[in-house]
């Protein structure tokens, strides 16, 4: 490596490397050891073959010294073309070791990476429902990427790096010293010139790329809310195209600027190193010329001090920066385990069982439950805040108790914010209660498996949301093995099989970005197929017809009421026609049951539920006289 390349890897990990550096920590060293130990084969060969390497860019040079001595000497041809022979075997050495190396290198890094991904992505995908309500999704996928890749780097950059670059300055240092220790202390006088400008410059253009990568980070925020369907359409609808792309020229503007300083500020450096570096060549030259005329020195062993100086500048050069890298990767490590040490609030048991087959009944008994606050859920780093919000707020359900038999529907209905959402997400564990207890068929949800659980229950949210995926991918979430006929069997049922049928990829289409190419209706009735083809035994529809028209909802009621008849189900109702034929309705009110009852009893009490219906159901409707759908507050 020459002294150049030295000084730029200086640089540019000074550049990339984390701001807020922190200590080395035993725990975390054992940690970062309990993740190399499956890749220790691979890692020994790596370090072993890095020393070797290292060790044979100190031979060239002395073979070359050499060669030069018996060109003076007037040595016979044989031996000069086997000191050419051992250079070239030397070179041919280092290359083969280069390739083995970097192989290793890759080996071991890559498998790190898998490692670390697929376990922050496991761990990530445990986490409960408000960990994704706080969290800023791009920052969570920087920890699975950019945080990830510099913990990578520990082992196969920074590791290889101290260990083959302490071995080639040791050895480099000890060969100068032998062959001309004058020569040798006065090259060392030049150090400080040519190491500190790479840490003071360094630094600086750390300063400089840290504020392009706020402004690029703007730029990218920008970009991908306004390239989004709703965000493009929000632009488009307030008329301001030309604020917007005003505003993006002012930070891409101000991103050249940046690069051009950061050019110019490298471009000054490295001439600066240049100079330094002939002038340290021009002084071992000169000095070594001199001692070789006077006959202390011979001219093999001047050109081979010449040789060596690279040998020993770059690894000084690259150590010197050394603990920025090692810091900077421990930092990366430091942020993943960050994650890996947020605790799941809900956990599967080790003796969890699973649901009881057949017909299955759903009870709330005496539930008690608040929102987790921040600091149980998030990371303020995930969240991009100073601090956590530890504020506790009061119980959004408040000893909330009904009964769901096998077979029955039961409907929520009341004000916005009473509480109805929490009741449906607490019945597939999204959240786990504080006080009491949901069971299914008698079982605590806590104590039973995650897969049975899933398996057991289907839930239609009122968002409808669909991945940038196929419709087959889609509507087989969760029936991976559902065959080509169930799966038009239940697009039939959700009344979407013409519609799919007639486009030209089918059920190969892709839906877009949260499906932007269906309407609000289609969506929803895509999310009902997909639940109509797990087949659960409970089924919860949380304001699941609220983004239909009419005509929408009469064709779906109809699949809805073939996919519920036999079974389970919790319906938050956003339109009356949802709720009329329900076994019971519940008024959930402040997080508690205020009325229970039919259709038909809740408003001969002229209660809780008649006023909601006189003020908020009854638009076009007299009570009782049998007219169409009906909005319901939800």
């Amino acid at each position: 490596m020459s002294m150049e390349m030295a000084a730029w890897n200086s640089i540019y990990h000074a550049m990339h490397a984390k701001e807020d550096q922190r200590p080395f920590s035993l725990p975390i060293l054992r940690r970062i050891g309990g993740f190399a130990r499956p890749h220790a084969r691979p890692l020994g060969w790596f370090l072993a073959l890095s020393v070797v390497t290292a060790s044979l860019a100190v031979a060239a040079p002395l073979l070359a010294g050499r060669v030069v001595n018996a060109i003076v000497d007037g040595s016979a041809l044989g031996p000069i073309l086997l000191l050419a022979a051992l250079i070239a075997g030397v070179a041919v050495a280092e290359a083969v070791l280069a390739l083995v190396v970097r192989w290793l290198s890759a080996r071991v890094g890559e498998g790190l990476i898998l490692d670390l991904r697929t376990t922050v992505y496991d761990h990530v995908q445990r986490m409960p429902v408000a960990f994704f309500t706080r969290t800023r999704t791009g920052a969570l996928v920087s920890r699975l990427n950019n945080d990830v890749i510099g913990a990578q780097r520990a082992f196969s950059d920074v590791l290889s790096g101290v260990m083959s670059n302490l071995v080639t300055l040791l050895l480099a240092l000890v060969v100068m010293l032998a062959l001309s220790w004058q020569i040798t202390l006065l090259s060392l006088l030049l150090l400080p010139v040519f190491v500190l400008p790479a840490r003071r410059m360094g630094a600086r253009l750390a300063r400089i790329e840290r504020e392009r990568t706020l402004h690029n980070a703007a730029m990218g925020t920008q970009m991908t809310e306004r390239f989004s369907a709703p965000g493009a359409t929000l632009v488009k609808l307030f008329g301001r195209p030309h604020e917007e792309s005003a505003e993006f020229s002012r930070r891409a503007s101000r991103v050249r600027d940046i690069g051009v300083r950061m050019a110019m500020v490298q471009e000054v450096f490295f001439t600066a190193l240049t100079l330094v570096s002939a002038l340290a060549l021009a002084l071992v030259y000169g000095l070594g010329g001199f001692y070789a005329l006077t006959g202390r020195l011979d001219a093999g062993t001047v050109v081979s001090m010449g040789m060596l100086l690279t040998r020993l500048y770059a690894p000084l050069t690259a150590l010197a920066g050394a603990r920025v890298e090692i810091m900077s990767a421990l930092v990366s490590f430091s942020r993943v385990f960050e994650v890996l040490d947020l605790r799941p609030l809900v956990d599967e048991k080790a003796d969890a069982r699973p649901v009881p087959t057949g017909p299955v009944s759903l009870e709330f008994d005496d539930v008690t439950f608040a929102y987790p606050t921040a600091d149980k859920v998030s990371l303020a780093s995930l969240e991009e805040v100073a601090t956590l919000d530890t504020t506790e707020h009061g119980p959004v359900l408040r000893g909330v108790s009904f009964h769901v038999a096998p077979g029955q529907t039961v409907a929520l209905v009341g004000s916005s914010g009473a509480g109805k959402s929490t009741i449906a997400q607490l019945t597939p564990r999204l959240y786990d209660v504080d006080s009491g207890a949901v069971r299914l068929e008698g079982v605590d949800v806590r104590d039973l498996t995650f897969d049975s659980l899933r398996a057991a229950l289907g839930m239609v949210t009122q968002d409808g949301h669909l991945f940038h995926e196929s419709i087959r991918a889609n509507l087989t979430l969760g029936a991976p093995e559902a065959t080509e006929e169930q799966v038009w069997d239940a697009l039939r049922r959700a009344r979407l099989d013409t519609l799919i049928d007639s486009l030209p990829d089918g059920l190969d289409t892709v839906v877009g970005e949260r499906g932007y190419r269906f309407s609000g209706g289609e969506r929803q009735r895509l999310t009902i197929a997909r639940l109509l083809l797990t087949d659960p035994e409970i089924v919860i529809l949380d304001e699941a017809t609220s983004a239909l028209d009419s005509t929408s909802e009469a064709a779906v009621q109809a699949a809805l009421s073939e996919a519920l008849e036999g079974r389970t189900a919790l319906v938050i109702a956003h339109r009356l026609s949802t709720i009329r034929a329900a076994d019971a309705i519940l008024v959930v009110e402040a997080g508690r049951i205020a009325e229970r009852g039919t259709h038909t009893e809740l408003l001969a009490r002229s209660g809780r539920y008649a006023e909601l219906y006189r003020t908020q159901f009854a638009q076009g409707e007299v009570p009782g006289n049998g007219a169409g759908p009906v909005p319901v507050a939800g």
